[in-house]
């Protein structure tokens, strides 16, 4: 029987530029799980997005994840310490992190840059106590939580963050799926093109 999974994907995508974090984490919870599903290419900047990620994401592990590969089973301690987890990114390591500021912005804000630029660096420091220590997340193995989070952190050299300040990097490293997943060669074309519209901008902060 068909699934009738649809994958709405940034057309950007599949044309080498900006693979949008929010996107990776869906596809990458597919490729983990294996259902059959086709892909529709959208224009984010026009088009509203079908669902949050992170609904995707939790709908996709109690559909296909009966073996609880990625996930926990559903009520137990471990799934509510995988799902902690996946609530920072959600709250705090994607919306809170400096990209929108630093790439994406109408007008250039100094202050707003260096104010999200620190937030960001205080949510890694948030997940490499955890990492410093243990190789996933939650529990003892690779979830849904390692898979969101990895998602906006695999971006931040490309928004002038040295991951070398957090044991030289390789906190990213441990991620299973970094090794099958991280290929910046789209990313870095895509974003330095934004990056150097803002930065060429003057500030607009008033003082």
């Amino acid at each position: 029987m068909a699934n009738n999974l649809t994958l709405y994907s940034w057309e950007g995508e599949r044309e080498g530029g900006l693979r949008t974090p929010n996107g990776q984490k869906a596809s990458i919870t597919l490729q983990e799980l294996g259902p059959t599903y086709k892909i529709e290419q959208i224009n984010i900047m026009t088009e509203m997005q079908r669902e949050p990620c992170g609904a995707i994401m939790l709908y996709l592990a109690d559909k296909y994840d009966k073996d609880h590969k990625i996930s926990y089973p559903h009520g137990s301690d471990l799934y509510y310490e995988m799902l902690s987890w996946l609530m920072i990114q959600m709250g705090g390591v994607g919306p809170m992190q400096s990209n929108h500021f630093v790439a994406f912005a109408k007008a250039r804000s100094d202050y707003a840059i260096e104010r999200y630029m620190n937030e960001t660096k205080r949510l890694y420091s948030v997940l490499e106590i955890r990492l410093s220590s243990h190789d996933s997340l939650a529990g003892d193995k690779f979830t849904l939580a390692d898979i969101a989070n990895f998602a906006w952190v695999r971006i931040a050299e490309l928004l002038l963050i040295d991951l070398g300040e957090w044991l030289g990097g390789r906190s990213a490293e441990r991620s299973h799926c970094y090794a099958s997943y991280h290929d910046p060669g789209g990313d870095e074309r895509g974003i330095c093109e934004y990056e150097n519209r803002v930065a060429s901008m003057e500030n607009t902060d008033k003082h």
